[in-house]
């Protein structure tokens, strides 16, 4: 099937600093292209794959699951390491979760974390209806485009496979038990009004990972999809400022020494 418009992935070939940014559960690189293309325009190397499944219609994704989706953030990872000295992961939503489990699997080749609203769990009592309900019912609403700024939305699926939704939660509940196996710095950012991932997640995934350099960001004017939200450059800056405090040859305007 051909991807929606903007759904395509994005790469951008900088400096020795790399950056992997990865997008949420039934969105696409579309939330996260600005931010993408702000990073590359200071010097950095930047790559935003599209996830299997995602980006083109929800039945395709019924045939994927999250050992597909990580395997692709895992390989995008082992290539920019091949071309930059240091790497950090970022993502939103799931991909905020897809980034930490990166992190705890790839120890030192993981220099730093962002995570923007990351998920840690499948809430409600439908979630624990998932392993049955997902043979009896193909989808429920969908959850993109939970966006303050008026005028914006996320290009994603309206429906919700629930094939899919049970492997998340399967990914989420494994993901768990591996944070304290996260030990990088880590930059959180999380909004003040977002209706798809609650507070509880933060304040959990802060609890359990290892990692003693934590910074939290409370996006005040935001709701889930904070990267096409009015936080979008605060989101920047702290990534800017967080990169550029972790590796030495990106100076103050996040530009790549020599790129």
């Amino acid at each position: 099937m051909p991807v929606l418009p903007g759904a395509e992935p994005y790469r951008h070939a900088g400096g020795e600093v790399g950056v992997l940014l990865c997008h949420g559960f039934t969105g696409s690189p579309q939330s996260l292209r600005p931010w993408a293309r702000q990073l590359a325009g200071h010097g950095l190397t930047v790559s935003l794959p599209l996830l299997p499944g995602h980006g083109t219609r929800w039945e395709d994704m019924v045939l994927t699951g999250w050992p597909d989706w990580y395997a692709a953030v895992d390989r995008e990872l082992r290539i920019l390491r091949e071309s930059c000295t240091r790497v950090f992961v970022a993502g939103l939503s799931m991909g905020g979760a897809l980034a930490l489990r990166l992190a705890a699997k790839h120890g030192e080749g993981v220099e730093g974390v962002i995570v923007v609203n990351p998920a840690n769990r499948v809430h409600g009592l439908s979630a624990y209806a998932l392993p049955v309900a997902r043979h009896l019912v193909r989808t429920t609403k969908g959850i993109v485009s939970d966006i303050a700024k008026e005028g914006v939305e996320e290009t994603g699926y309206h429906r919700v496979p629930l094939q899919a939704a049970h492997s998340l939660r399967t990914f989420l509940r494994r993901l768990d038990g591996e944070l304290p196996q996260v030990t990088q710095p880590l930059l959180l950012l999380r909004s003040a009004r977002d209706h798809v991932v609650p507070d509880a997640d933060a304040v959990r995934i802060l609890g359990r990972v290892s990692s003693r350099d934590v910074t939290e960001v409370l996006l005040e004017q935001s709701c889930h999809v904070a990267t096409l939200d009015h936080d979008a450059d605060r989101i920047l800056d702290e990534s800017l400022a967080f990169i550029g405090r972790l590796a030495p040859s990106v100076g103050k305007e996040g530009t790549t020494a020599g790129g």
